[in-house]
C-alpha cells in the first residue's frame, strides 16, 4: 500500500531532524519520492518575515 507522510516546520532544521527520525523506521527500497517546498510570508503588522518548511515522503508500508 502506498502512503504519504507530510512534515512542516518553521525552521529548516526542526524538519531535518523529524523526517530523519521518520526515515529511520522506513526500509530505503520502500521510499517512492520526496518533495520539498519552502514559503515566506511577510507579518504586515510586525514587519517580521515568517517561513514555512515543508516536505512530503512518499513510501511503500
Amino acid at each position: 500500500m502506498v502512503q504519504v507522510k507530510v512534515f512542516d516546520c518553521e525552521h529548516e532544521k526542526d524538519l531535518e531532524e523529524s523526517m530523519n527520525k521518520f526515515l529511520q523506521k522506513i526500509d530505503e527500497k520502500n521510499i517512492l519520492d520526496i518533495k520539498y517546498n519552502v514559503a515566506a510570508m511577510v507579518e504586515l503588522d510586525e514587519d517580521e518575515q515568517i517561513y514555512c518548511f515543508s516536505a512530503m515522503i512518499l513510501y511503500r508500508k
